[in-house]
């Protein structure tokens, strides 16, 4: 009976062993699917007491195929995200540098297999090619106001924002709704007109589209949030902030880790740690925001899957 029971023992864990990564696989694909969430998410439990996360994560680079001027994402990297992901277990997840519409989908089933599954999706289709905003959500999108192709002047040359403007609505209770604002200034690659110049020039678009937002409806719960590719001191935050003490001031959030560190990006070709990942709030949203509710992920996964740590705030509709 003893050698019985072991023989099943083994073919148990043998039999679960295989065929349970495939179930946990399939499960998760149908659920993304249909839009289901797993009865045992904890983003389940928060919406309960109406707290949710929203996060923001610069991806490095996340594309599914080679070109001129990016490689492909590996597996392990791509893995690596969907831990970091995991870990943080949004309800709102902003990204920068996602190459198309099939690396969102690509990331969607890598977090479905976590458990993470989003109802909602916007893609903004700027004049980058291989650096894209997205946003994924659990809850629904109910307006659609990114804009694609946002034009200026520099040096008396046509020039456009190149990742465009992300900006959505959405409803996460019958009683509550946030807008956002993504964005993903230049990189501080060298470009002939400057790049803090175009950075700064980008800035002040995003800065006016904020101030339509706000001369709409001054009350609305706004986040603005991305990759600045600038420190706080650089006149492109000065610049999407506005006027210290004025109505449609924007407050920066200073998320940070458990350690009290600040820092959101590691570049290695100067080997400098610096913080260029933000959330600002407008003041109608401050009243949501759940005091020390900004962090920076300590995953020790980060460094494998981009040279961005992903940044998080907690807020709270029944605070209002």
């Amino acid at each position: 009976m003893a050698r019985l029971s072991f023989s099943l023992k083994k073919k148990s864990a043998f039999l679960g062993g295989f065929f349970l990564p495939h179930l946990r696989r399939s499960l998760a694909v149908f659920c993304l699917f249909f839009g289901i969430i797993p009865l045992s998410s904890p983003a389940r439990t928060a919406a309960k007491s109406q707290e949710f996360v929203v996060a923001s994560y610069n991806l490095e680079n996340y594309t599914l195929h080679s070109g001129e001027r990016v490689r492909q994402k590996s597996i392990p990297a791509r893995e690596a995200i969907a831990d970091v992901v995991a870990e943080a277990h949004p309800d709102i997840l902003g990204v920068c540098e996602l190459a198309s519409l099939e690396a969102l989908a690509d990331l969607r089933e890598r977090l479905a297999e976590r458990g993470i599954t989003f109802l909602d999706t916007e893609f903004v289709n700027g004049p980058d090619p291989d650096r894209h905003v997205a946003l994924l959500s659990r809850f629904p999108i109910v307006r659609r106001d990114s804009v694609e192709k946002v034009p200026f002047e520099l040096n008396g040359l046509p020039e456009l924002v190149r990742r465009g403007i992300l900006d959505v609505t959405i409803q996460v209770t019958p009683n509550y709704s946030l807008r956002l604002v993504g964005v993903h200034l230049k990189s501080k690659l060298p470009v002939p007109e400057g790049e803090a110049l175009v950075r700064r020039m980008e800035a002040q678009l995003v800065r006016e589209h904020v101030d339509g937002i706000l001369g709409e409806n001054p009350k609305v719960q706004l986040l603005v949030y991305g990759d600045m590719n600038e420190t706080r001191e650089e006149a492109a935050i000065h610049a999407l902030q506005g006027s210290r003490g004025t109505l449609n001031a924007l407050s920066e959030l200073a998320a940070q880790d458990a350690n009290g560190e600040r820092w959101t990006h590691y570049r290695q070709f100067t080997d400098v740690y610096s913080r260029i990942d933000y959330f600002f709030a407008n003041k109608a949203l401050r009243s949501v925001l759940v005091p020390g509710g900004a962090r920076i992920s300590q995953s020790a996964q980060w460094r494998k899957a981009s040279d961005h740590r992903l940044i998080s705030v907690l807020l709270s509709p029944d605070r209002l």
